[in-house]
């Protein structure tokens, strides 16, 4: 499919091959389709070999034909999905053309845009489309800050569950959107040191620049505030561990002297007197339920127990 508008209106019409004041749009071109593009524009060899490169990463140049980048985002960011999406850009003096698979959720934004809003140029368009991919970047972290808030309530809320799957999985979505919202960066950043657009193009590539750092440092700080999360689980697990071993030592040293007590009334020596004493079940008794009692006791007051 190839659509088109004029830059200057916005007005939509059926592409037959103009290159002048326009902004074309081709989403999932057949062989044909392609071959009309090439004989309208004069497209760079390897710049159609990155396009045509399944899950091509981001990347710019400034090739002597016209400038290229193609940027890769995630295709659902609200929805916290690892598909992602990839859009690729060519600029020409007049004329802008963009190729995707079917299209992304920043082309259709920039789509509706274009002749209003300072939408009037390549250069503006292709900035726009930029400014609107570094956004899906911004609502994916987002969406996964809430979550991440929500991991932090489950780690203090009950001991016993275990988030450590969960902080895992948002941990691999963040290096997947880091590792893509650097590689946008650096494209971009190319794409506006070798660009020879009026000064104020160069600031509007900039300025997309920023976007995907900023953008880049948010999902840096997320990725950190949940190696921390991770390691404050551990810590709170070794401590509910410690202090189960405090119980269990605590029980043990109760019994200990009630075993030594046992040990020594069930020794088999017919001189012990408390073995034919008629009250000397209840001393033997009397004497476990008191030493236990106080030990118990002084364990409760030290906070042992």
């Amino acid at each position: 499919m190839i659509r088109a508008k004029y830059l200057a209106t916005g007005e939509a019409f059926e592409w037959a091959g103009q290159t002048q004041g326009v902004w074309v749009d081709a989403q999932d071109v057949s062989p044909d389709e392609l071959q009309r593009l090439q004989a309208a524009f004069p497209l760079n060899t390897f710049a159609l070999e990155d396009v045509m490169e399944h899950g091509h990463w981001s990347r710019a140049e400034q090739y002597p034909e016209h400038a290229f980048i193609t940027v890769r985002s995630f295709a659902h960011p609200a929805e916290e999905d690892e598909f992602t999406e990839r859009v690729s850009i060519f600029g020409f003096p007049d004329a802008a053309l963009t190729l995707s698979t079917s299209g992304t959720a920043a082309l259709r934004s920039v789509w509706a845009l274009v002749g209003r809003e300072n939408v009037n140029s390549p250069a503006e368009v292709v900035y726009e489309l930029l400014d609107h991919t570094a956004d899906t970047f911004f609502t994916l972290a987002d969406a996964l800050e809430t979550r991440t808030d929500a991991l932090e309530e489950r780690v203090f809320r009950d001991l016993r569950d275990n988030p450590v799957p969960d902080i895992f999985e948002v941990k691999h979505l963040l290096s997947q959107g880091r590792r893509l919202a650097s590689d946008a960066r650096e494209a971009a950043a190319t794409l506006g040191r070798h660009a020879s657009d009026t000064p104020a193009d160069l600031v509007r590539y900039r300025d997309a620049q920023d976007s995907f750092n900023r953008a880049s440092s948010r999902l840096d700080g997320l990725r950190d505030f949940l190696t921390s999360l991770l390691d404050l689980h551990l810590n709170l697990q070794n401590q509910r561990m410690n202090e189960v071993m405090r119980t269990l030592t605590a029980v043990s040293v109760i019994f200990l002297p009630l075993t030594f007590l046992a040990g020594v009334w069930g020794m088999n020596f017919r001189a012990m007197p408390e073995l034919q004493w008629p009250l000397g079940y209840a001393l033997a008794w009397g004497s476990f339920l008191l030493i236990g009692g106080l030990l118990a006791l002084y364990f409760k007051r030290r906070g042992w127990w």
